[in-house]
């Protein structure tokens, strides 16, 4: 009898494992896959490596402004996809060697319930006091004729192509397609991002996303937003824009970017009674399920789709499964868009707060200010957005366009976290020079109001 076993080695599942053996529990982790996950194997760690590649090549192009003289550059995406690899086999080789480390047990292979605390895998049955399930999710796929043909590739497929294309066409424009219109623009290609909804980035604050729509179309990303995707033939995409006109997008590369769903087919989650449906497991936000001793964390409760919330909720339900009172605070878990520039993002943003009726005074500050943002970046936008509530100045939202962002981001996490006031905020030492500066300039706006 196991005190605890995880389904799933994603970010979510092997932190909490790594955590309940660290309090000397017996533990075993359960992987059909790979160790690490979506996340590190074909998710955030490739992509980011793609990423910090077109990064380079844009500032080599820029070399001359300061002061870096280059006859020519070029991209070769055989040796970037190699890189990748051997950042993921690095990582994997960490993972595993925490794991065991720790002496968490690991069992390969796709494990179903068959009562609440037993699970089975191949042939084998184990038993745990607590089953926590951290299965993750895959690429979505919607209902679209011709989505599932060879000429499109998901997110995970992208990751393996070793030449450029000449155009690519991005059906989706929520983090992962702008991530992947991002890294293609900068490599030299024709890019076209095709939304349904009329703002890419759902759910981010709209002040910040018009700039970065400006900023991405300054390098050659179009887009085409309230266009909804009706079939896809070969290289040609069929759409129907807002007044339900007929629009084709012709590409050599069609990548579906719709988003990504839970993983809990063949769980057999209905022999035990737990609560899920379409969207994922239903959770509190302590971890837990409808049934006693069965848990949940990371993408396929369907409730924050990032791989640092998956292991704070994994982390948050080992606490609590053994006798730690923890909670998960969603407002104070940032978002990230990982392009050029960055977004990054935490708390409520400013519509949000007029939905909700919550009085608010807002700053907004550009990224300019800081000296270090100046040194470390020539012609680049930048500008950050902070929202506070009017009566007692409590920090209720940060939001920022500018590379380097996605460091200092946390800072703004725990002020929320925290429910720290601007003036509480104001008394911080920023260190300098750095770009984080332009965050406390911004807090000290709203201070003096």
């Amino acid at each position: 009898m196991y005190d605890l076993i995880v389904i799933g080695a994603g970010p979510g599942g092997y932190e909490a494992a790594a955590t309940a053996a660290r309090m000397g529990k017996k533990t075993a982790l359960v992987e059909r896959e790979y160790i690490g996950g979506t996340c590190l194997n074909v998710g955030c760690i490739p992509t980011k490596t793609f990423l910090r590649s077109s990064r380079l090549l844009a500032e080599c192009e820029n070399g001359a402004a300061f002061g870096i003289e280059a006859s020519s550059t070029g991209f070769n995406l055989e040796t970037v996809v190699q890189r990748k690899n051997k950042v993921v086999a690095t990582l994997t080789h960490g993972v595993e060697a925490l794991l065991k480390k720790r002496g968490v047990e690991t069992i390969r292979g796709h494990a179903r319930f068959v009562f609440k605390n037993t699970i089975q895998v191949g042939a084998e049955s184990y038993s745990a006091k607590n089953i926590l399930i951290a299965t993750g999710s895959r690429p979505a796929v919607p209902s679209v004729p011709g989505i599932d043909s060879s000429s499109v590739l998901d997110s995970t497929a992208v990751l393996n192509r070793t030449e450029l294309p000449k155009k690519v066409a991005v059906i989706g424009g929520g983090y992962i397609g702008l991530e992947f219109a991002s890294f293609f623009a900068a490599a030299g290609v024709e890019v076209t991002v095709i939304e349904k909804l009329p703002q890419i980035a759902s759910g981010f604050d709209h002040d910040i996303i018009n700039r970065f729509q400006q900023a991405l179309k300054r390098t050659g990303v179009v887009f085409k937003t309230s266009h909804d995707v009706t079939a896809i033939e070969k290289e040609t995409i069929y759409c129907k824009d807002a007044k339900s006109t007929s629009v084709t997008v012709k590409a050599d590369c069609i990548i579906n970017a719709t988003g990504r769903v839970p993983v809990m087919d063949g769980l057999d989650l209905e022999k035990v009674g737990v609560d899920f449906d379409s969207e994922g497991i239903k959770t509190s936000d302590q971890g837990k399920t409808n049934v006693p001793g069965i848990w949940a964390c990371g993408d396929v409760t369907g409730r924050r789709m990032r791989a640092h919330a998956a292991t704070l909720e994994g982390i948050v339900a080992v606490n609590n499964m053994f006798g730690k009172k923890d909670r998960i605070r969603y407002n104070s878990v940032p978002a990230i868009i990982y392009t050029n520039p960055e977004v990054s993002s935490v708390g409520k943003t400013e519509n949000e707060l007029k939905a909700q009726g919550i009085e608010y005074k807002k700053s907004m500050v550009p990224m300019a200010v800081s000296g270090r943002f100046l040194v470390e970046n020539e012609g680049s936008p930048g500008i950050i957005k902070a929202l506070a509530g009017v009566e007692y100045g409590e920090i209720l939202g940060v939001h920022v366009l500018g590379n380097l962002s996605s460091e200092f981001i946390v800072a703004a996490a725990q002020m929320i976290e925290r429910e720290m006031c601007v003036e509480d905020a104001a008394s911080i030492a920023f260190p300098h020079p750095t770009v984080s500066e332009a965050l406390k300039q911004t807090l000290l706006e709203l201070a003096v109001e």
